[in-house]
């Protein structure tokens, strides 16, 4: 789903990251259920007045209140019901969730507050029950400007599978203190400060411990990997290109697809490079250069379908009204940090679990490159959904958008499974998997 505003949509958000106008942030009817035969669902808050569940298979759906007290769902992110219904009991901690009773999941809860590079942060650790020691994965922020502690469903499904979280609001969001950054290097100095409490508060619980980073995620997590040890990095959907590279692969991307020629891409590439010098600059330069390219090509027919990351966001707009818009876009982005020599110097075994059809992270180039990287011997293992896209859902076709229908299948126990052991298995959905060396 694209975000119409301005700022917002320079976010890179993710498909899975709710608005900040939620209103069931603190229902009682979130939490993680055991249904009758052991599948495990989960209720997370979600924007407006819906809840949203999720199986660890990757099947969801959002839960709409009926006049009866049942919740009924619709599939994925569409508008279709799928005939599941849910009722609650918060007192008991129960649900019945398509025809089957749970109860709610206990876990060891422990919040805190600590700091990172000239903030305090709040972050939670989340165990499963018991004494026994467990892997531990820290959840790094995307781009989202939202509270991790309130909308980061993660951190109740994978305790629920005996795995640890520690979840923590990015600096300017939720409870942590503040600005809010793009600043990669601030960013990750931040991650490192997350693992290192989690490591204290879990103590001698601590077994395995690494991150896990979404979109954004994917610059900031190898940095902190390289900052100070730790036994596994997860990059979902990420890249390993820099971010204005991210915006000339999806304009391409979207043009071919659209059937357009390699010269009329060729000219689009020539608007959204001029778009792209204007935002590097942080709006000081570049606006003769821009208006000549888009006077030069506006009438062409393939104009209208030009888009890109943020490139479309800056085609309507003269340099007066690009400038005082740009003041509110002053976040830090590192427009054009090269994640290569990072990578190159990792000794963390890194798992790149990226979408084949992701329009707004597009993944052939960063699949090469990761591959280039494991013929050099370096720990890494990629792994390509087909039919996934940003977020890792695969989605359906309406009225020409694409609507999420489920995560891939296969996606969440891959994670679970490099969590535990740094290794996966054979077979994870349709997934194509390029292994170590």
């Amino acid at each position: 789903m694209r975000v119409p505003a301005f700022a917002l949509a320079l976010l890179l958000t993710l498909p899975f990251a709710p608005a900040v106008q939620a209103g069931t942030v603190g229902d009682c009817r979130v939490g993680a259920y055991r249904l009758a035969g052991g599948r495990v669902v989960d209720i997370a808050p979600t924007d407006g007045d819906t809840l949203r569940w999720r199986t660890f298979d990757g099947e969801t759906g959002a839960l709409h209140a009926a006049a009866d007290g049942r919740w009924t769902s619709t599939f994925g992110w569409t508008d279709r019901p799928d005939g599941k219904a849910a009722t609650f009991s918060c007192a008991k901690g129960r649900i019945t969730f398509d025809g089957r009773t749970g109860k709610r999941i206990a876990f060891n809860q422990t919040e805190t507050r600590f700091p990172g590079r000239g903030v305090d942060l709040a972050g939670r650790l989340v165990l499963p029950k018991g004494g026994g020691r467990v892997p531990i994965v820290v959840l790094v922020h995307g781009s989202e400007r939202d509270s991790a502690r309130d909308f980061y469903w993660l951190q109740r499904m994978l305790p629920a599978q005996g795995i640890g979280v520690f979840v923590y609001d990015k600096r300017g969001t939720g409870g942590s203190g503040g600005d809010y950054s793009q600043d990669f290097d601030l960013l990750a100095d931040d991650a490192v400060a997350a693992m290192r409490e989690a490591r204290r508060l879990a103590g001698s619980r601590a077994g395995r411990v690494g991150y896990q980073g979404g979109s954004q995620g994917g610059w900031v997590v190898p940095l902190a990997a390289n900052r100070a040890p730790v036994d596994f990095a997860i990059i979902s959907f990420g890249l390993a290109v820099t971010v204005l590279e991210e915006d000339q692969q999806e304009v391409v991307l979207e043009m071919t697809l659209k059937g357009h020629s390699p010269q009329d891409i060729a000219k689009a590439l020539e608007v959204a490079r001029a778009a792209e010098a204007v935002i590097a600059s942080g709006f000081t330069s570049g606006f003769d250069e821009f208006d000549a390219v888009r006077a030069k090509y506006r009438d062409e027919p393939w104009y209208k379908d030009l888009h890109g990351n943020f490139t479309w966001l800056l085609l309507p707009y003269d340099k007066a009204q690009l400038i005082e818009k740009g003041q509110a876009l002053k976040w830090g982005t590192p427009w054009t940090y090269e994640p290569m020599p990072t990578l190159e110097a990792s000794t963390t075994p890194q798992l790149w679990a990226l979408g084949a059809d992701d329009f707004e992270a597009p993944s052939a180039m960063t699949s090469d490159r990761i591959r280039s990287l494991q013929a050099k011997g370096l720990p890494f293992t990629l792994a390509v959904f087909p039919k996934a896209e940003h977020g890792l859902t695969e989605y359906e076709m309406k009225d020409g958008m694409r609507v999420s229908t489920r995560y891939a299948p296969g996606y969440l126990q891959m994670m679970a499974d490099f969590i535990r052991t740094g290794r996966i298995g054979p077979r994870y959905g349709g997934a194509v998997i390029d292994r170590p060396n």
